[in-house]
């Protein structure tokens, strides 16, 4: 059985299009046809991915004399590291609605709800995750990014950078963190171009036990603050002032 012939045998096996084999592969489904039709062959690499998705050894992949489901059988490199993979029939504009692909190695999960080791979808969940919703060691969210480094519309992590950021150590127009930059910054570590809540506090309002700014407010467990005076200072320093977060000022100054 020639090459062409055993990846066609075991790619049916599997129950996978051209298509679906490429993106396993990360190459097109042309690749895949001119590898079937003996047109191409894969480069090492490639025969290393396809060894280790088929669990047959290069060799066999390779030897004419050889026959493929024999080799198939080949207890050595089927159990070279755990892989977990599901993909649901479901699918919305053209994206499986669930795709689930973990494992030892590099796994690729994309899906309306994506959860893999790489995970781009609306809801992903992955080492590396990217989508709307977010959850992941490194995580990018349109919306929400959960992780220990997460960039989002609104960043929860060690490292957030977002429109609202919360994190050890953050950066958003509103930020929350041991060290908090941003528009609006309350932190351990504050600074601010508009208004900063903090131990150290740098902003144009400044408001913390250490202050640097335009307008400051320093206070400590022998001199509270007068919130009075605040208050006047944030209707004038700051007219148009979101509602919310004036009062959200005040409860936390």
């Amino acid at each position: 059985m020639t090459f062409q012939e055993k990846l066609i045998s075991l790619r049916k096996q599997k129950g996978w299009s051209q298509e679906e084999l490429g993106e396993r592969l990360s190459v097109t489904r042309q690749t895949v046809s001119k590898w079937e039709t003996g047109q191409t062959t894969p480069e090492m690499y490639k025969l290393k991915e396809l060894s280790r998705i088929f669990g047959v050894s290069i060799d066999a992949l390779l030897d004419e004399e050889s026959d493929g489901e024999e080799q198939q059988e080949s207890p050595a490199p089927r159990h070279r590291g755990y892989h977990y993979e599901y993909k649901s029939r479901a699918s919305v504009g053209g994206l499986p609605l669930i795709h689930i692909n973990l494992g030892r190695g590099v796994y690729k999960a994309k899906g309306i709800l994506a959860i893999g080791n790489i995970a781009v979808g609306v809801i992903s969940l992955g080492l590396i995750s990217i989508g709307l919703f977010s959850v992941g060691l490194l995580s990018i969210g349109l919306l929400l990014a959960i992780g220990n480094i997460a960039l989002g519309g609104l960043a929860l992590g060690g490292i957030a950078i977002g429109g609202v950021a919360l994190g050890g150590l953050s950066v958003g127009v509103i930020s929350l963190g041991g060290a908090a930059i941003g528009i609006y910054s309350f932190g351990g570590a504050a600074i601010a171009r508009d208004i900063a809540v903090g131990g150290y506090a740098s902003g144009h309002l400044a408001i913390g036990e250490s202050a640097k700014g335009a307008v400051t407010f320093l206070f400590d467990s022998a001199h509270p603050l007068d919130r009075d005076a605040l208050a006047l200072a944030l209707q004038t320093e700051f007219p148009n002032l979101w509602k919310w977060l004036y009062e959200w000022i005040l409860l936390l100054a």
